[in-house]
């Protein structure tokens, strides 16, 4: 579950600096991915070994 959390995290963000440079950081859509980024933050933030384990598997590789 942790590197598809991340994944969605790092894919939304893209998303969501795409859609500010193109529509504005007041559009609506920019608003609805920066609240989903918000979210999959917060269940990052529920797994404290999530980020400790994604960097312990990146030395190992």
């Amino acid at each position: 579950m942790g590197r598809n959390l991340l994944k969605k995290l790092e894919e939304t963000r893209q998303l969501m600096i795409e859609s500010g440079m193109e529509n504005g950081l007041q559009n609506p859509k920019t608003i609805r991915l920066s609240k989903k980024l918000d979210r999959l933050m917060n269940q990052i933030d529920d797994e404290p070994t999530l980020l400790e384990n994604e960097q312990h598997h990146k030395y190992i590789q």
